[in-house]
């Protein structure tokens, strides 16, 4: 079929490409005008379009007929500067076996952090706030809020204990499967729990835990007076301490006590709401997803032997989202 037939006869629904200045109807008849005749510029005129535009189309049908009338795409045939796609698998394997955020993987593969988020982004891999930490899978945020933060160190002190099962010798479920631990569930002596103390400054995000038998008042204390006591190693000092309305430290001796002599105001969070001490709620979480069951251990001791380690990457190297990709121990250089 002629050019001339093909505009007189094919009537078919053709979609244009957003940015074009002609439809494939008007290339056609370009192609058609030109084979009759017609010279490059009164076609221009005609169409209202430049004599290079005409020259453009005219030189792709010589070069693919009729196909090279139809629309392209505006995307670039190469992208040299694109994140490689082994790069890009790292990427999502990275995060969905972490669940974390673009600036830890960034600093995990040696890349930018927006780098990061465009590859998440183009895979439609879904925000932070909408995933659980632990499994992955979707949940619901019943609340949300402005970030606060103290103006310096040592203004506000967020004190939490986070109950952790204890690792039976030879590994728990996590590391054997159910099916190996049964016989756990009947012995007469149960596994019991390990009781983590955290404290973690406002301002700084530093953190002090320790690995704790319970969370009775005498504990509570004298862990109050250790991390109040390493706190002033790095040059903080303690003057309000957050927690929630426990009876150890609404009503414990010991605890009132230790504050009184410190010299540390007590505050309380609102009944009910204990994203008030969300700083401490959200280290709890990271020790379980980034600590606690990061990697099977085989027994609590090795567990606690790991637990100092950990402390240091957290304050020294992790990379926080809240401190633009900097350690908690970058806010003590300023």
């Amino acid at each position: 079929m002629a050019v001339s037939d093909a505009v007189t006869h094919d009537r078919e629904v053709l979609v244009v490409h957003a940015n074009a200045r002609t439809t494939v109807y008007a290339r056609r008849l370009m192609v058609a005008r030109y084979e009759a005749g017609w010279p490059a510029g009164r076609i221009a005129e005609q169409l209202g379009i430049s004599r290079a535009t005409v020259h453009k189309w005219l030189r792709r049908h010589q070069e693919e007929g009729l196909a090279g009338l139809v629309d392209r795409p505006c995307r670039p045939r190469r992208s040299p500067n694109r994140t490689p796609a082994a790069v890009e698998a790292h990427v999502l394997q990275l995060r969905a076996r972490s669940h974390r955020g673009a600036v830890f993987i960034a600093g995990q593969l040696g890349l930018v952090a927006s780098t990061v988020g465009r590859v998440l982004r183009r895979h439609g891999v879904p925000r932070l706030s909408t995933i659980d930490a632990v499994t992955g899978g979707p949940v619901r945020r019943r609340h949300s809020g402005i970030r606060y933060e103290r103006h310096t160190p040592g203004e506000l002190l967020h004190v939490d204990v986070k109950k952790l099962g204890r690792i039976p010798d030879g590994g728990g479920w996590r590391w054997r499967g159910r099916d190996a631990t049964v016989a756990h569930r009947h012995k007469k002596t149960p596994t019991g729990y390990d009781y983590l103390h955290v404290a973690v400054d406002d301002h700084t995000r530093l953190a002090y835990i320790e690995a704790l038998p319970d969370e009775r008042d005498p504990t509570c204390a004298q862990f109050l007076h250790r991390a109040v006591t390493w706190f002033a190693g790095h040059g903080i000092t303690i003057q309000r301490v957050l927690t929630d309305n426990a009876m150890v430290y609404r009503h414990g001796s010991g605890w009132t006590r230790t504050c009184t002599r410190l010299g540390i105001a007590r505050r309380f969070t609102r009944p009910g709401c204990p994203w008030t001490n969300g700083k401490a709620e959200r280290l709890n979480r990271t020790i379980l997803t980034e600590f606690a069951y990061a990697q099977p251990w085989t027994s609590n001791t090795q567990r606690h032997a790991a637990l100092p380690a950990w402390v240091h990457h957290y304050n020294t190297e992790r990379a926080h989202s809240a401190l633009d990709g900097r350690p908690p121990i970058s806010r003590l250089a300023r």
